[in-house]
């Protein structure tokens, strides 16, 4: 029996070491082509950003937009190889589930990577050009924007990552609810804590502003509405 466990940990450590081998290779393989793509990235995130607002981004080192574009490959990158990488961790932990843990846990890796998508996607297209245009509307005849290139471009990543994130608070609610881990009515009468709890994460996550916060806020308690009410009908009725 000890030798028949012994064989079964290292089977398991050898299929997690192929796994986190495979991932590596495809973040380095796509790496490359990812930074060629990074210039004509941070050309079209700067046009969505701005708009018609007539602003220049300034840098103020030789190096900066260099560390800009390795820094917007590294996060299409992850965004590339997120369908690849997600696909080896499901066949890694497929042979140790049931049939109905796999249908489960398959349907939420379809949404997990729909949700994040969708976030990022909301963000660039509509948060930020809201965050820009906040901030010029400030300017006056003797107050002039003067934006910098790093903070905008590092802005724009951070604020996509974290809204692809947020976006899974339905999938996280809808997962504990139909897993059995919490029931909906418990959910529900905590409605009041979460929302707090929301406003707090958006607090922290995002810049110091109002506004990016309650963009932040609103849809992802939007969103765990969403995922509450998808829970109660998909509930088995007693």
């Amino acid at each position: 029996m000890a030798e028949e466990k012994d064989e079964s940990l290292v089977e398991h450590l050898t299929a997690l070491r192929s796994m986190l081998i495979n991932c590596f290779v495809a973040l380095g393989l796509g790496l490359v082509p990812m930074f060629l793509l990074a210039p004509y990235v941070m050309d079209g995130l700067i046009a969505i950003m701005l708009g018609d607002n007539k602003v220049s981004l300034n840098f103020f080192s030789p190096i900066e937009v260099f560390i800009l574009q390795i820094k917007i490959a590294v996060v299409l990158d992850l965004l590339v190889c997120f369908p690849y990488i997600a696909r080896q961790i499901w066949l890694f932990v497929l042979p140790a589930l049931y049939d109905n843990e796999r249908k489960f846990i398959k349907s939420i890796v379809l949404s997990s990577s729909f949700l994040f998508i969708t976030g990022v996607l909301f963000c660039i297209f509509f948060i930020l050009p809201l965050i820009i245009n906040f901030g010029m509307s400030f300017a006056t005849t003797h107050i002039q924007a003067m934006f910098g290139i790093s903070n905008i471009i590092t802005m724009a990543l951070w604020l996509s990552v974290v809204f692809g994130l947020m976006f899974q608070f339905p999938l996280i609610t809808y997962s504990l609810i139909r897993s059995g881990i919490t029931t909906y009515e418990s959910v529900k009468n905590k409605r009041s804590y979460i929302f707090v709890a929301i406003l707090i994460i958006a607090a922290i996550l995002t810049p110091p502003d109002v506004i990016s916060q309650l963009t932040l806020a609103i849809p992802t308690y939007l969103l765990f509405e969403a995922g509450l009410y998808c829970a109660k009908t998909k509930s088995p009725k007693k």
